[in-house]
């Protein structure tokens, strides 16, 4: 026995395990207001955020302090204070940086594990339609920032001709497109261009209408029901699948029908989990959190649909063009990349 190993094991088993019960905090203090309550009002006792949200002191004490050895809030002589910083990733929605809709996402793995066990004793099936809605509200409030921080300023100037389209006006298809974070964001910077958002999951297309009509977008975006390998239209300059195609049964005819659907010049721009695609390359901090999403999430969602080809969260760069090249893609390339994503445009 390897005294020594086994003593870091438990220590980082403690530190993991400290984090899980974080997130379930971090979710609490997003829906009790407490994050938001802090902005900007320097050092509070838990009285005074009490005061300020209309929650129990005793509580709160415990829950500042939960923050507080976590790094999540500042603690000096009694009071806690949320620093800008610690704003920025916990209480601003608008903040690239900002995790709470993902700690938010990882709570429905829990709620769910019922399903999920239920999954790997059997098929493997676990549909998308079948989590908690934690999931479909994480997923927006989570990736909703990076698209508003990265599609209009590098996103899509990396892609070979497609921002010329889209300031001049083209047709998108954006697949996949859930509560329509993406398609939003995307009809904002290019108001000449008509936007269509495909997604199977209904009640995803319903909030999705919802929040295009609170932006003031409805005069070029429209959300319809459908799935990737069967969504109706043709003529598109630009087809987007966000964080989705790994998601999917047979990834090769999605993008198939993708193929079909564009016009000759016309671009997919398709974002993925960041990944080399190979292990032990892949066995590192961002690869743990997309492992554990493609094992609970992911991989259950396309073995429900068929599972041809379940790629998972991980596929990596060179399994994602080969996949484009079975679908009649000839040119594929890395537009740009980030810590957490690969952009990579294809071309008939």
């Amino acid at each position: 026995m390897d005294e020594a190993g086994l003593q870091r094991l438990v220590d980082q088993v403690v530190l993991d395990m400290g984090a899980a019960f974080g997130a379930a905090t971090v979710v609490l203090g997003d829906r009790l207001g407490l994050w938001k309550a802090m902005v900007g009002a320097g050092p509070l006792s838990p009285g005074d955020l009490a005061w300020r949200t209309g929650t129990n002191e005793r509580l709160v004490a415990e829950w500042l302090a939960a923050q507080a050895c976590a790094g999540y809030v500042r603690y000096r002589d009694g009071t806690y204070t949320l620093t800008d910083e610690q704003a920025r990733v916990f209480a601003d929605e608008t903040s690239p940086v900002f995790m709470t809709g993902l700690a938010e996402l990882i709570s429905s793995v829990y709620r769910d594990e019922a399903g999920i066990a239920a999954a790997y004793r059997g098929a493997g099936e676990l549909a998308w339609p079948d989590h908690d809605r934690a999931l479909f509200n994480g997923t927006e409030r989570f990736f909703r920032p990076g698209y508003a921080a990265h599609l209009r300023d590098s996103w899509i100037p990396a892609l070979s001709d497609a921002e010329g389209k889209l300031t001049a006006g083209t047709l998108v298809a954006d697949v996949g497109c859930g509560h329509g974070a993406s398609t939003i964001v995307l009809a904002e910077a290019y108001p000449n261009s008509r936007f269509t958002g495909f997604d199977a999951h209904l009640p995803s297309i319903v909030r999705a209408r919802e929040l295009a009509l609170q932006a003031g977008v409805t005069d070029r975006v429209s959300f319809e029901t459908a799935y990737a390998d069967d969504y109706p239209g043709a003529g598109y300059g630009l087809v987007c699948l966000f964080d989705c195609l790994h998601d999917m049964g047979d990834p090769v005819a999605a993008l198939r029908h993708v193929h079909s659907t564009l016009t000759p010049d016309g671009t997919v721009l398709l974002v993925e989990p960041f990944a080399h695609g190979r292990l032990p390359d892949d066995l590192n901090p961002v690869g743990r959190l997309f492992f554990n999403a493609s094992a609970t999430i992911c991989v259950p969602n396309a073995l429900a649909q068929g599972g041809t080809e379940a790629l998972g969260a991980q596929a990596g760069r060179e399994r994602l063009f080969e996949v484009a090249r079975q679908a009649g893609f000839t040119r594929t390339r890395q537009a740009t990349a980030t810590p957490f994503n690969l952009v990579l445009e294809l071309k008939p």
